[in-house]
């Protein structure tokens, strides 16, 4: 690609430049500690640092050029706007050729099973012999090489550069998820995406957006004509029925029994499930190796995906039956003579109902589940966990990721709400590893365990420091001493 200059980026901000606006710049950085020589260094004013107060940083690392709000005494040239945040996604899609007007983007929103939608999306992409690209919670993987990531949607001049990364090795479809969060702060800004499938929407993350209205909006803003050319939508969510109704491009509604996209014959064990996929006069049957009805909807989501980019049935059914294992997504830990354990990264009340409710299915004696809250995060939904966790036959309460927050409040908060349900039946555990070690000793022949809550994480964020920990392992070692 032809050099970019700082003129040619200021019209696409609306900014104003101080100093030579003839400077290449060759890549986009929001953080000055990842400043490369010839790079544009875009100050951002966040919650715990303002990026204004390391210009002469990242000029010193080699930015040839920075982005302001307000005019700083730097050497180097400046392009002032009044936005810097909003100005990230324009300014980074720029400098990188626009990437995602160069392959099909696939974004997933939803509050629940984003991940593993992206997941089956990759599974049969490759099915189809196309080079896929992901990108999520649990990181990212470019024709089948990993790397790694800040968050679940990155900043704006990390996914841009993400997307280019993907188009120069090239991949021939990218599926990415899209949090509310990356929404909310224009993540996904100066992106166009072939589709934007929604998965559902239930209480998170209302300590950012306030309420569920405003989380919905958050949601919404990704189905604009401007951003997206169609949109597969799972209509048995009621959140996803208005988003139907509403969003003004093209549809293609799915559901577990109508839709234009649906199953027929489902029928689910904890080894999996099998169902026939009907979409408009045709029909091909699947079988998925992960268990749960909510995993139903996620491949039914992934196959309308599918369907609507032109991607036959023969390699969607490869595909969905490829994904043996989403890591912390109903992951089974089995260790000889002990009783069953799934781990899952449900953190939310519709989640842990969701994934409690599949479990019933798979007949046990009895369930006993360990649920905890993260702290510094939406602390109206703590109760209502606590409420969904009571739908198992014992629940023990302990530590999600407490960061900042003391730990005594959050598990109280958890436990109250589930002793409002069933008081005789919450056992209270603030450690996880007690937690983990008590639930897998009280549970008997025919029992499933569930630790519920960080999935795939692998260390416990206690604000200050951050401990190794993994659910799975941990699960493991305390059904081997078990």
């Amino acid at each position: 690609m032809p050099d970019t200059t700082l003129t040619s980026l200021a019209g696409l901000v609306a900014g104003r430049i101080a100093g030579d606006g003839g400077v290449p710049i060759t890549d986009v950085h929001h953080d000055s500690r990842a400043v490369t020589p010839g790079s544009l260094f875009v100050a951002i004013r966040g919650a715990r640092a303002d990026g204004h107060a390391y210009v002469d940083a990242a000029a010193a690392a080699g930015a040839a050029a920075v982005c302001v709000e307000e005019e700083a005494a730097v050497l180097v040239p400046q392009l002032v706007v009044g936005d810097t945040r909003r100005a990230l996604a324009p300014l980074a899609a720029a400098v990188h050729g626009d990437p995602s007007r160069r392959l099909p983007v696939v974004g997933v929103t939803g509050t629940n099973g984003k991940t593993t939608v992206v997941h089956f999306l990759e599974a049969i992409a490759e099915a189809a012999g196309l080079t896929p690209g992901i990108a999520g919670t649990l990181g990212a993987r470019i024709a089948g090489r990993a790397a790694p990531l800040g968050h679940t949607t990155p900043e704006a001049s990390d996914f841009q550069r993400l997307l280019a990364a993907m188009v120069a090795a090239g991949v021939e479809l990218a599926a990415v998820e899209v949090s509310s969060h990356a929404l909310h702060y224009g993540r996904a800004d100066a992106t166009s995406f072939r589709l934007a499938a929604f998965t559902n929407l239930s209480q998170d993350h209302l300590d950012l957006h306030g309420d569920m209205e405003a989380y919905y909006a958050a949601k919404a803003s990704l189905f604009s004509p401007a951003r997206v050319e169609a949109a597969v939508i799972w209509v048995d969510d009621p959140y996803g029925r208005r988003l139907a109704r509403e969003t003004a491009v093209p549809v293609t509604e799915v559901g577990r029994a109508v839709g234009d996209v649906h199953a027929a014959r489902v029928s689910t064990s904890v080894e999996g499930s099998e169902f026939e996929v009907v979409a408009g006069g045709d029909q091909f049957s699947v079988g998925i190796r992960l268990p749960g009805g909510f995993n139903v909807a996620n491949a039914l989501v992934a196959a309308a995906c599918a369907l609507e980019l032109g991607i036959g049935a023969d390699a969607i059914t490869a595909g969905l039956a490829a994904v043996a294992r989403v890591p912390g997504r109903m992951e089974p830990v089995l260790v000889n003579g002990g009783p069953a354990v799934l781990v899952d990264y449900a953190h939310t009340p519709a989640g842990i109902a969701a994934v409690i409710g599949a479990a019933r299915d798979f007949g046990p004696r009895r369930i006993v589940a360990v649920i905890g809250a993260g702290g510094d995060r939406d602390r109206a939904k703590r109760p209502e966990m606590g409420r969904a966790a009571a739908a198992a036959d014992l629940v023990v309460v302990t530590t999600d990721n407490p960061r900042s927050e003391a730990v005594d409040s959050i598990v109280s908060a958890v436990a109250d709400g589930a002793r409002l349900v069933a008081p005789e039946r919450v056992v209270v555990e603030p450690d996880r590893r007690r937690a983990i070690r008590a639930a897998v000793r009280a549970a008997g022949a025919g029992d499933l365990v569930l630790v519920l809550g960080k999935g795939h994480e692998q260390g416990q964020d206690f604000g200050d420091r951050v401990v190794p920990f993994d659910d799975v392992t941990v699960a493991r070692e305390e059904l081997a001493d078990r």
